[in-house]
C-alpha cells in the first residue's frame, strides 16, 4: 500500500515543482490575448472558466487508455507504476503542455500546423495525415470499448450500443463546444471521480493485499518483453500522442496563458493518477499477474473492469462505477471526431462557423469511422498504440525546437523525445505489426535511430542561432 500512495505522492509533487519549472522555461505571458478571446466565434472558439476546462481537458484525455492499457500493463508487475509517474512527470505533462501552449500562441491551431511551425511543412504535411488516422483510430476504440462494456451491463446488442455512440458522437461533433461538452463533461467529471476515489477506497476496506508479487522484475505470464512493450500498452496514464489533438481544442477556450501548467500539465498528472489507481487494481485484485491474464482471458479488459467494479463497490457502486468508465472512453471519442473535423477544416481553410460546413466534414468522417469500427479490436489497439506514442515523439520534437529557437532550456523535451523515439523505433522494428525482427536487433535499430534523431536535431538547430524563430502557426512552406 505505502508503494501506491508513494508513486501518488511523487506525481503530485512532480506537478508542484517540475510543472513549475516546465512553465517558467516557457513563459507564459498573463497580459497576452488568448485565442478565445480574439478569435471567439461562439462554435470552436468560446472563453470557459479555468475549472470547467480542467474537467474537460481531464476527460478528453482519459479515454479507455489510462484504464485498459495500465489493466494490461500491470500484467508485467509493479514496474508498470514506475513508468506511470516517471512518464506522467517528465514525459506527458511535458507533451500535454507544449500541445497545449504552443497552440494557444498560434491561435488556436490544430497539432499538424503547430508541429509544422517548428519543424518544417514536410511534417506539417505528414501530421495532417497521421493525426486523422490516429483520430480516427481513437474514435473507434473509443466506440467499440464502451459499447462491449454497456453490452455486458444491459444486454442489449453491441452492434445497437456502437449506433448510439455514433450518433452521440456525431452531435458532440458539430454543436458548439459549450452546448454538450463544456455542459456535461463538469458532471461526468464528477463520476469520474468517484469511480478512481471509491474503488481505491474499497480494495484497502476490503482488505486486499496491495502488490501480492512485490518484485520490479518481468512478471508477464506470456513473457514479454517488458521493453518495448509495457512503454506503448501504457501510454494514456504516461505519455500519449492523441493528448496532443485535444489539448487544441481547450486552447481554443482558455482566457489566460498563466492557466496553462493546471489546465495541461496538471490534467495529465490527473490521468496519470487514474493510470496508477488501475494498474494497482489489477494486480492486487486478483492477486498476482497469472489470475489478473486468466480473467482477461474471459473477456479481456471490460470484463476486468466489470467484475473490479461490482465486486468491490457492490451492484449499486458498480453500476455508477462502469457509468464512469463507459464515460471516460465516450468523452475522448467524441472529441476525436472534433479534433479530426477542425484538422481537415484548416487543411482546405473551411471555416466551421456554419452548421452546413461542419456536417460536409463531419459526415464523411463518421462513414468512414463506421467502416473501421468492424475490423478487429485487437488489431487496431495495436496499431493505435504505436501510432499514438509516434505522434508523441513528433510533438515533443517540435516543443524541443521551440525551446532552442527561442534560446531556452530545450532539454525538459529534448530528453523525453530522445527516449520516445528509441520506444517507438523499437517497437515498430519488433512487433508483427512492423517487421517483426529479433529484440536485441530491434533494440539496436531503435536505439540507434534516436541517437541520429538527436543528433540531427542538434545540428540542425545549433546551426541557426541568429535566426529568428519562425512565427508559431506558420510553416517552411510558406
Amino acid at each position: 500500500m505505502l508503494y501506491f500512495f508513494a508513486c501518488i505522492a511523487l506525481l503530485v509533487i512532480g506537478y508542484f515543482f517540475y510543472g513549475t519549472l516546465v512553465d517558467r522555461i516557457f513563459g507564459p505571458d498573463p497580459t497576452r490575448p488568448t485565442p478565445a478571446i480574439t478569435m471567439q466565434d461562439g462554435v470552436d472558439y468560446v472563453e470557459m472558466s479555468p475549472r470547467k476546462i480542467f474537467l474537460v481537458q481531464l476527460l478528453n484525455i482519459a479515454g479507455l487508455g489510462p484504464i485498459f492499457g495500465p489493466i494490461l500493463g500491470a500484467l508485467y508487475g509493479p514496474s508498470a507504476l514506475i513508468w506511470i509517474v516517471i512518464g506522467s512527470i517528465f514525459g506527458g505533462a511535458v507533451h500535454d503542455y507544449f500541445s497545449g501552449m504552443l497552440s494557444v500562441r498560434s491561435g488556436g491551431k490544430s497539432i499538424p500546423d503547430v508541429v509544422g511551425g517548428q519543424l518544417g511543412g514536410g511534417f506539417k504535411q505528414f501530421m495532417r495525415l497521421f493525426s486523422i488516422v490516429l483520430l480516427l483510430l481513437v474514435g473507434v476504440v473509443f466506440v467499440l470499448g464502451p459499447a462491449k462494456l454497456l453490452g455486458n451491463l444491459t444486454g442489449l446488442a453491441v452492434p445497437a450500443w456502437v449506433a448510439i455512440i455514433f450518433a452521440y458522437y456525431f452531435l458532440a461533433t458539430i454543436l458548439p463546444i459549450d452546448k454538450i461538452i463544456g455542459r456535461l463533461y463538469p458532471i461526468f467529471g464528477a463520476v469520474l471521480i468517484f469511480m478512481a476515489v471509491g474503488l481505491s477506497v474499497a480494495l484497502i476496506a476490503k482488505g486486499y493485499q496491495f502488490f501480492p508479487e512485490m518484485t520490479l522484475a518481468n512478471l508477464h505470464p506470456k513473457e514479454l518483453p517488458l521493453w518495448p512493450l509495457m512503454f506503448i500498452t501504457i501510454a494514456c496514464g504516461a505519455i500519449s500522442g492523441f493528448h496532443a489533438t485535444q489539448s487544441p481544442l481547450m486552447a481554443r477556450c482558455i482566457g489566460n496563458e498563466k492557466h496553462g501548467r493546471p489546465l495541461f500539465y496538471g490534467a495529465m498528472i490527473g490521468e496519470g493518477i487514474i493510470a496508477l489507481i488501475w494498474a494497482t487494481l489489477g494486480m492486487s485484485f486478483y492477486q498476482g499477474a497469472e489470475a489478473l491474464n486468466a480473467a482477461l482471458g474471459q473477456g479481456g479488459p471490460a470484463f476486468v473492469v466489470n467484475e473490479i467494479s461490482t465486486t468491490l463497490l457492490g451492484p449499486v457502486g458498480g453500476l455508477l462505477a462502469i457509468i464512469g468508465v463507459v464515460i471516460l472512453p465516450i468523452s475522448s471519442g467524441d472529441t476525436a471526431f472534433r479534433s479530426a473535423r477542425l484538422i481537415i477544416a484548416d487543411f482546405v481553410n473551411l471555416p466551421q462557423k456554419q452548421a452546413v460546413k461542419r456536417l460536409a466534414l463531419a459526415i464523411p468522417l463518421f462513414a468512414i469511422g463506421f467502416l473501421v469500427s468492424r475490423g478487429d479490436f485487437g488489431v487496431i489497439w495495436r496499431y493505435f498504440g504505436w501510432a499514438n506514442q509516434t505522434l508523441a515523439t513528433i510533438v515533443l520534437w517540435a516543443g524541443a525546437a521551440y525551446l532552442i529557437k527561442e534560446a531556452k532550456c530545450h532539454w525538459i523535451a529534448t530528453l523525453p523525445a530522445t527516449f520516445m523515439t528509441a520506444v517507438a523505433g523499437t517497437y515498430l522494428a519488433y512487433a508483427k505489426i512492423g517487421f517483426g525482427l529479433k529484440l536485441p536487433v530491434a533494440t539496436s535499430i531503435g536505439i540507434a535511430v534516436a541517437v541520429l534523431s538527436l543528433g540531427l536535431f542538434l545540428i540542425k538547430f545549433r546551426q541557426q542561432p541568429e535566426e529568428l524563430p519562425e512565427p508559431l502557426g506558420e510553416s517552411s512552406e510558406a
